[in-house]
């Protein structure tokens, strides 16, 4: 057994390279486990200004000076920050209020009617005990969950200073992020050894593939958002913001987002429409949104940015949303491609033969 796991470590690791690399993903995964929290603003710029660089590039292969590109980039993302602050939160919250007030009891009273009736059609299934103990399960959690969204108690103003603290950081670093890119990054490389092939394989890799499925992501989020926006608004839907946000954000959980996201659209249109064609023509009219995203969107924007497995997918959205909650969930695809990365970039036995071999071979 030691022979084997001798012979294995001199395998994969007897390139020092191989030892860099491992380490360097070690000391990150320990740094953002341990202090992912208090460092959240700063990871959360350097996502940002990555998604940025792209822009500034390209205004710069178009003659612009850098750091008019950078201030006229930052200017663009300070402008989507305000408003999405001033206009679109605000809106998002009142609706939810009125979905929480007015909506929420009605749609709860006609899932109780409907659930006392399944004991007279199948009372060898489920019995009234069973209804009752269910509805009284379902009206505590929506009271408890309603009590949380309508009102805010002395023990979250803490969250709002920690929120605050992080609208005034979140500027401040995505700009000198992409003032002083060049800088910070070969103040960076000075710690990384001069030999690292395989280290300089997974960052391309990387780079070639997570920006574009960042920027595509951001595209995507807008332009289904913004598709749902105004599909529902023509149909004269309710709550017509929150719905068109909460179905652009579900585009960042592939396959299980849509699916999340199909209830709350439909509860919303059988509310207002009750069993009728107009609730069907919102359902359709969401379905298509929901193919042309997956069959003709989704290609056009990452083509082969992304090329892992949906098993894949569906199982690093699993463990990194356990892991980290949203913002698993949000960087479980790049995750997974950096592991996928790692693992196209790590020395393999034809790279590095059986070193028992080599000995017999030698004598």
């Amino acid at each position: 057994m030691l022979r084997i796991l001798k012979n294995w470590s001199e395998r994969y690791f007897s390139d020092e390279e191989a030892v860099y690399l491992l380490v360097v993903l070690l000391t990150a995964g320990l740094v953002i486990l341990f202090f992912g929290g208090m460092l959240a603003p700063v990871l959360a710029s350097i996502v940002i200004a990555y998604l940025m660089q792209g822009l500034v590039s390209g205004l710069e292969r178009h003659g612009m000076r850098r750091l008019l590109a950078v201030n006229l980039v930052f200017t663009l993302f300070l402008g989507l920050l305000i408003a999405t602050l001033v206009v679109l939160l605000p809106m998002v919250w009142r609706q939810t209020l009125l979905l929480v007030q007015d909506q929420l009891p009605y749609l709860l009273k006609n899932g109780e009617t409907w659930l006392r009736q399944l004991p007279e059609h199948y009372p060898e299934v489920i019995s009234m005990e069973q209804v009752n103990s269910i509805v009284a399960v379902i009206q505590r959690q929506v009271a408890e969950a309603g009590q949380g969204v309508l009102t805010l108690s002395l023990a979250s103003i803490p969250n709002l200073v920690e929120v605050m603290v992080f609208l005034v950081l979140l500027p401040l670093l995505v700009f000198f992020f992409l003032k002083d890119r060049e800088t910070i990054i070969n103040w960076l490389m000075r710690f990384l050894p001069r030999r690292r092939r395989i280290l300089d394989h997974v960052w391309h890799e990387m780079d070639d593939q997570i920006a574009n499925y960042v920027r595509g992501k951001a595209i995507e989020i807008l332009l289904v958002g913004s598709a749902t926006f105004i599909a529902f608004l023509l149909l004269g839907m309710h709550y017509t913001v929150l719905l068109a946000v909460l179905v652009g954000l579900s585009v960042v959980v592939p396959y299980i987002g849509a699916t999340v996201v199909t209830l709350p659209v439909a509860a919303a249109a059988y509310v207002q429409f009750g069993w009728s064609g107009d609730f069907a023509l919102v359902m359709v009219i969401y379905g298509v949104i929901q193919f042309i995203d997956g069959n003709i969107l989704v290609p056009l924007l990452f083509s082969e940015a992304v090329n892992l497995h949906p098993v894949a997918i569906i199982t690093a959205i699993l463990l990194f949303g356990g892991m980290w909650g949203l913002w698993g969930v949000f960087f479980a695809i790049p995750l997974a491609t950096l592991i996928k990365a790692v693992i196209n970039a790590w020395p393999s036995q034809a790279d590095y033969p059986d070193t028992a071999e080599q000995r017999g071979q030698a004598d």
